[in-house]
């Protein structure tokens, strides 16, 4: 996921969390909501000055508290790519996007390891599969209202998914799993042709009655469990969806809808949904009674406003910009209110496999060897901000290899002699030109753009930064291939978290070819490598999960080979919670705070 984003942790967390037919949710439910509750002994109560500890919140929930009303405040120095929930694919939209969206699975409501566990939403129970993974059976809560009164059954399930996966007038943000997964509609226009039926040859899921879904996959998929945790499952009424306008004015099916429309660069607000029944939702406890976020705020005042407590939330989830990071680490007066944990986002840059002469193995392992890996993680503030990559796998994620490391240098400086030795093989031996792509309202993404320009410029690989904003990077500037090669972008600096915990949820988007598309694509390298799509092809139905874990080995290793991907970091962020903020804590599934927890002792 864009981090993005998803962002976003040892291996066993999410080995054995994926059952074939049903997984024992309600037992580890109860002990994950009873742990939330509890939240260690590291909570101050809310108000006032917080007794809690630094980087608490990666372990443990700061501030609990049971104290509803207030309004929580949010801010972000960017725009939603869409508050949509079938439109989006930044992290923090999907942490966000459940305000307002129930999704048929969600992750559990807790920090550390059994916050990556799946548990049902609108589902009544955990999926169920047939002998070889290729029917799975999804039954939903009888009762589930809309903001409106009017009942959510599974047809309109389908049709969201329709919408956000089918037809040339498909959303374009987030991914296409379902496109790709669902058998019996490869003829299928999508919801917005010229039938009267907009579900008329939509083979894929079969809604038997108001309460079912089937869903007939065209092969095998041990891991389609987690693909239902996203927003794109959230339901859809028909008749009030209005395509791409459809993001002014939500139909909320969670507990809180949108106060007037949504204007983008400005504001979104929510407040509570009477319609919502709490007693069939286990994981949003719907603290606050309204919602406020302002968009487009500079990244400093966030930071600034935060630690005066006129803010309470920074919506990116990436934490503070690098003038407030330092500052934060160092105060021992502010320290007790910073969480700085390691999350499983991997923020690197991608070098097009198709831009000229980057087009050609050894120019792109020129770059490779060039870049100075030290100076990159500077960009992202040091140790604090995160770990020296040199594989694409986060180490948290099964099959992960930290001993993967290509292209060495002393002290991480950089090979320069390998550098040129590369330039001389792909026929460029005075270097080349070609431009970075970064988002302008990102500063450590800015700063990237630059320590690696500097870096090239030692072996005459020259460079131009183009910056754009961070609401449509993803769709129409570095997500767009034809807009990449018409501006030369042989370079785009980029993150990347996991759509889910595992190698293929974190690695099929951003390297398969299968998944490039002409807008809102992530695989921004257009890596299109025979052998690494025939194993995302082989991988999806492997039932071991040590054998699977060792195919995502084997595709790290590969991409890497190919130098299509520029590993920085893997992301630690600088969060600031303030002390009026109850129930905090970091939640590996979204890679940022749990926003459903929150709370405010705040009016």
């Amino acid at each position: 996921m864009t981090t993005h984003h998803f962002t976003r942790q040892e291996p066993s967390r999410w080995r054995g969390a994926l059952h074939r037919r049903t997984s024992p949710a309600a037992v580890g439910t109860a002990m994950v909501l009873l742990l939330a509750a509890c939240g260690g002994d590291g909570g101050g109560g809310g108000g006032g000055e917080s007794d809690a500890e630094f980087n608490e919140g990666e372990t443990a929930v700061v501030n609990p508290s049971d104290e509803t009303g207030g309004t929580l405040r949010y801010a972000i120095s960017a725009d939603f790519d869409s508050p949509d929930p079938g439109n989006t694919y930044y992290a923090f939209s999907w942490n966000f996007s459940r305000y307002y969206a129930r999704t048929l699975l969600t992750y559990t409501q807790a920090p550390g390891e059994q916050g990556i566990e799946l548990q049902p939403d609108l589902a009544e129970d955990m999926p169920e599969a047939n002998e070889d993974s290729t029917e799975w059976t999804v039954r939903i809560k009888q009762g589930l209202r809309y903001e409106d009164g009017s009942e959510i059954t599974a047809q309109d399930i389908k049709y969201a998914i329709a919408r956000s996966n089918f037809g040339d007038q498909a959303l374009p943000n987030g991914p296409k799993y379902f496109q790709g997964l669902l058998a019996d509609s490869e003829d299928y226009e999508g919801p917005y042709g010229e039938g009267e039926d907009p579900l008329a040859g939509f083979g894929g899921i079969e809604t038997p009655d108001d309460h079912t879904l089937v869903f007939h996959l065209n092969k095998s998929f041990s891991e389609f469990p987690y693909v239902l945790i996203q927003p794109q499952t959230a339901p859809v009424p028909p008749d009030a969806d209005r395509g791409e306008q459809y993001q002014s004015d939500v139909v909320s099916s969670g507990p809180y809808k949108f106060d007037g429309e949504y204007r983008p660069g400005v504001s979104l607000n929510l407040e509570r949904n009477e319609e919502w029944d709490a007693s069939t939702d286990p994981t949003r406890r719907a603290l606050p009674d309204r919602i406020e976020v302002q968009l487009g705020v500079d990244q400093n005042e966030i930071d600034q406003r935060l630690v005066n407590g006129e803010l309470d939330v920074d919506l990116g989830g990436t934490g503070v910009g690098p003038a407030m990071k330092g500052t934060l680490i160092t105060d021992e007066g502010q320290r007790h209110n910073v969480d700085n944990p390691q999350t499983s986002t991997l923020r690197y840059l991608n070098v097009n496999t198709v831009v000229e002469p980057l087009d050609d193995l050894a120019c792109r392992q020129a770059v490779m060897y060039a870049a100075d890996r030290d100076a990159l993680q500077r960009a992202w503030g040091g140790d604090t901000g995160g770990d020296i990559a040199t594989q694409i796998m986060p180490g948290s994620l099964p099959g992960a290899d930290p001993s993967i490391d290509l292209y060495p240098s002393e002290d991480n400086k950089g090979d320069l002699d390998m550098a040129r030795e590369k330039l001389e093989e792909c026929g460029e031996p005075d270097g080349f030109s070609t431009s970075i792509g970064a988002r302008a309202d990102r500063p450590a993404d800015v700063s990237t753009a630059e320590a690696l320009q500097q870096a090239l410029a030692r072996v005459g690989i020259e460079t131009e930064i183009k910056q754009y904003p961070s609401d449509t990077y993803t769709n129409t500037q570095a997500g767009s291939p034809a807009f990449v090669h018409e501006n030369d972008l042989g370079l785009t600096v980029y993150g990347w978290a996991p759509d889910w915990a595992s190698g293929y949820g974190f690695m099929s988007k951003i390297l398969d070819g299968d998944a490039i598309q002409d807008a809102g694509n992530s695989n921004i390298s257009e890596l299109d490598d025979e052998q690494i799509n025939e194993w995302f092809d082989e991988v999806v139905s492997v039932e071991d999960a040590d054998e699977r874990a060792s195919i995502y080995t084997q595709i790290d290793q590969r991409a890497m080979e190919q130098a299509a991907i520029l590993p920085a970091v893997f992301e630690r962020t600088v969060l600031y919670r303030p002390a009026n903020l109850t129930n905090v804590y970091y939640h590996a599934g979204y890679s940022m705070y749990d926003y459903m927890a929150l709370g405010t002792t705040e009016d």
